[in-house]
């Protein structure tokens, strides 16, 4: 019985807990609509702070941080919208313009050859797309088998089983492309730069010469951590190491 009243308390008081943010949220849009974008940002981080997160949440509060100037927290939680929805098209939309406002001009390392072709292949597709495309080719397969299994003309049971055969190798590869594509976005850990001026070292100690300069907006892909610094690399293939306060992981 005890038990039974505890569970009944914990889902009010979720519910509860959900209605109060959800108000909150209100408040805040309220507040952003009328301009108040400081007060809407201290109203969406009292949310970020019961570990709550949405699309919603993050877009609005780059939206807010984007009107103040605020170069790298709008970057910042434009990105922390796209991780849950990188299909969100004002997102990327907006990151655009907030990344025209970053000072470093950091031109990508162009991929070459089988390289180039490999990322542009498995690139095309989320791994979720991936995932939907080797449901469906399995499907193909069972369909066209069925037909070879139950036809009786020759050559219609060469086409059946050559379709039957290409929608196995599709589902190979696209299981194989989604498995990398979900690979990739778990093991690949990317920071914002938060320092308006950030000094690279070549080695994670403070004394450490300076390989180059970083400044705030920058979008950095964390290799490492060592002694209070994160081993980092940019988009043009250059690493070094930077204070762990400097930037602030996605």
């Amino acid at each position: 019985m005890k038990k039974i009243l505890f569970l009944c308390f914990l889902s009010f008081s979720l519910s509860v807990l959900g209605q109060d943010y959800k108000a909150t949220f209100e408040k805040a849009t309220q507040d952003y609509a009328n301009g108040n974008y400081e007060a809407a940002i201290s109203k969406y981080e009292q949310i970020l702070e019961g570990k709550q997160e949405s699309v919603a949440l993050y877009y609005n509060m780059a939206n807010a941080h984007y009107k103040l100037d605020h170069i790298a927290p709008s970057i910042y939680y434009y990105e922390k919208a796209l991780k849950l929805d990188p299909n969100h098209e004002d997102a990327q939309n907006n990151l655009a313009f907030a990344n025209n406002m970053t000072i470093d001009a950091i031109e990508k390392a162009a991929p070459t050859g089988f390289q180039k072709i490999k990322e542009n292949t498995i690139g095309s597709f989320s791994a979720d797309g991936w995932a939907q495309i080797a449901v469906i080719s399995i499907l193909i397969f069972v369909v066209f088998f069925i037909g070879y299994y139950f036809s009786v003309k020759s050559i219609t049971k060469r086409i059946l089983f050559t379709a039957s055969i290409l929608g196995v190798i599709l589902f190979i590869f696209s299981f194989a492309f989604s498995f990398i594509q979900q690979n990739n976005a778990l093991n690949e850990n990317f920071a914002i730069v938060f320092s308006e001026e950030a000094s690279i070292k070549a080695e994670p100690n403070p004394k450490a010469s300076e390989a180059f300069l970083l400044h705030e907006g920058t979008k950095v892909k964390l290799l490492d951590s060592f002694n209070g610094f994160y081993k980092l690399e940019i988009s043009d293939g250059r690493q070094g190491w930077l204070k762990q306060e400097s930037l602030k992981p996605l």
